[in-house]
């Protein structure tokens, strides 16, 4: 039951900061929010067993890619922050602040992989997957995964249309989700 009682009180977080993005089927914001449901539900599921067994092969995995996650995710947020210039008047109504960018970033991290959040994201639900491997967990691990592929590529055609044929060659020169692999 207290299982029930946290997912439920981490949605209604995650649904009122996903309002904008839900009013809007098929924006990256969109799917980017079923990704975060299915995160939770990790989180909610191995949250007893969290450093039960630090030294395991799979809880050294899973720290080593909770670690990833909070160091793309910042990595990420400052690059977009100090270099995207976001502008408030770029908002299709699905966007937060660090996403109206202006200006196509493509050094730094951007340099390696177009999405490093959402790479983040990947991270930490692989990551909380790790802390007790199961069958269930497998499962929603790769909803989790299945989501964030459907928000970089919704958040890819919404940078082609924005930032035309430069985005187009920023995708020729990059990966998506890991450096030199995919």
């Amino acid at each position: 039951m207290n299982e029930l009682i946290l997912f439920a009180a981490g949605s209604a977080v995650i649904v009122w900061w996903s309002r904008k993005p839900l009013s809007k089927p098929g924006s990256h914001g969109f799917y980017r929010f079923f990704a975060w449901e299915a995160i939770l539900g990790l989180l909610v599921m191995n949250r007893t067993v969290w450093g039960s067994a630090p030294y395991s092969p799979h809880q050294l995995a899973s720290w080593l890619l909770l670690l990833s996650s909070i160091a793309l995710v910042v990595i990420g947020v400052a690059t977009l922050q100090r270099d995207g210039a976001p502008d408030t008047r770029r908002d299709d109504g699905s966007f937060y602040e660090f996403e109206k960018t202006t200006q196509l970033v493509s050094h730094g991290i951007f340099a390696y992989i177009r999405h490093p959040m959402y790479s983040s994201l990947l991270a930490l639900a692989w990551g909380a997957y790790f802390q007790d491997p199961s069958l269930p967990g497998t499962a929603v691990a790769l909803t989790a995964s299945i989501a964030l592929w459907l928000t970089a590529t919704t958040d890819e055609k919404e940078c082609l249309a924005y930032f035309g044929q430069a985005y187009a060659d920023y995708m020729q020169r990059t990966k998506r989700f890991i450096p030199f692999l995919l």
